[in-house]
């Protein structure tokens, strides 16, 4: 059943609506990572691939007039471990989205995947289906730090996995963790050194985090303290920026105009359709913008992906907030005018937000750009809270 929570009868404005994205989740891998808090669930033997595939694109043509006519500039397919999907299926998928779709002609289509679940033959047919985009799922090259980490893939498998993945795609992003349990200085940046002998055109550095409803949650490992962690991020940022990445992002650095589009638009407040188990979507409209989720479970998406499980309209007072949640994630900062842009709410009316980061040293601005000073992407969540709707 549907449910429609109103938050409350205000409006926005929109004269121009944002990008479109679309996001497809895969919900299924072959084994759950205990640091992972994405809607993933253990495969438990062969997924149902065909009934999946029909129920995306049965979610898809009943989302439609939501977004008529709209262009879609990227897709992602996320996970979960998307890469467990047949070439064959995600052909469908993409054939089905070009067909429903006025899809961009120059479109990102992006595709995670799994070092534990690579063919060389899997990775051909990804690329002949439309897929021009391949992230993979490193983590650490330890198998040390692999093993505690639960991954299912060694440092072996990892770099023959990049291998294959750089013959097939000229767009490869690779993930990495660092402060992994019991993981030195010298440790972190070796992982990273490891993965600049490949050459990535982009590279996402994350700090692991105990995310509540996790296995580390509930059994926490020793991880490294906040100053070891922070000389970590701090030697990272500065060995990439030697190798010519250019960090644009909190986790994320790229090679010249290899910066991830899809991830952008979300960091520049676009709109995304999100299908799949799970899947979130943020949409504007003329006068109002809402956000949806699709079923959770694989079996009941499956059974009733022509029904949205939630959806919500954004108060126009939350607007600011998640705003800035997404884009003072970019180090460059945004044009004030992306503001007005994406909120239809005038600058003025967080002025004085502004001038409390401002006074605090954690943002900088003028008239062309407003972004984070060094100390308010260290704290990151601290800048936030200033602009939470409900601080007082």
């Amino acid at each position: 059943m549907k449910i429609l929570h109103a938050l409350n009868s205000s409006r926005v404005e929109f004269r121009v609506l944002p990008p479109l994205s679309l996001y497809i989740h895969v919900p299924w891998c072959v084994r759950k990572c205990p640091y992972c808090d994405f809607n993933s669930h253990e495969a438990r033997g062969e997924i149902p691939e065909r009934e999946y595939v029909e129920a995306l694109i049965r979610d898809l043509e009943m989302a439609l007039p939501l977004i008529w006519g709209r262009k879609v500039y990227t897709v992602f397919f996320g996970g979960g471990t998307p890469s467990l999907l047949s070439g064959d299926a995600v052909f469908e998928i993409l054939r089905q989205v070009r067909m429903l779709l006025p899809l961009s002609h120059d479109a990102e289509i992006t595709l995670e995947a799994n070092p534990g679940t690579v063919e060389a033959g899997r990775f051909r047919d990804f690329r002949d289906a439309g897929v021009n985009r391949l992230s993979m799922g490193i983590q650490s090259f330890s198998d040390e730090h692999l093993k505690a980490l639960g991954r299912i893939h060694t440092s072996v498998g990892a770099r023959n996995a990049i291998d294959i993945a750089m013959r097939h795609f000229e767009n490869v992003n690779l993930d990495l963790m660092y402060a992994l349990p019991h993981q030195t200085l010298e440790e972190a940046l070796q992982d990273v050194k490891t993965a600049l002998g490949f050459s990535p055109q982009h590279l996402s550095c994350y700090h692991l985090t105990l995310e509540p409803n996790t296995l580390f949650h509930r059994n926490p490992p020793e991880i490294p303290d906040d100053d070891a962690s922070a000389d970590m991020q701090q030697n990272i940022e500065v060995l990439l920026l030697e190798n010519g990445y250019s960090h644009y992002e909190t986790s994320a650095f790229a090679k010249e105009k290899r910066r991830s589009q899809h991830n952008l638009n979300y960091w520049e407040f676009g709109d995304y359709l999100g299908i799949g188990a799970g899947a979130h979507s943020k949409l504007s409209f003329p006068d109002k913008v809402i956000r949806q989720m699709r079923f959770k479970q694989p079996r009941a998406y499956m059974e009733q992906a022509v029904k949205v499980q939630t959806e919500n309209e954004v108060n126009s007072a939350e607007l600011p907030f998640e705003f800035m949640m997404n884009a003072l994630r970019l180090n460059e900062g945004f044009d004030p005018l992306l503001f007005e842009e994406r909120t239809s709410l005038s600058l003025l009316s967080i002025q004085k937000e502004l001038q409390e980061a401002e006074r605090l040293g954690l943002i900088e601005r003028d008239h062309r750009r407003i972004a984070p000073t060094l100390l308010g992407q260290r704290f990151l969540n601290d800048l936030l809270a200033i602009f939470l709707a409900d601080k007082h």
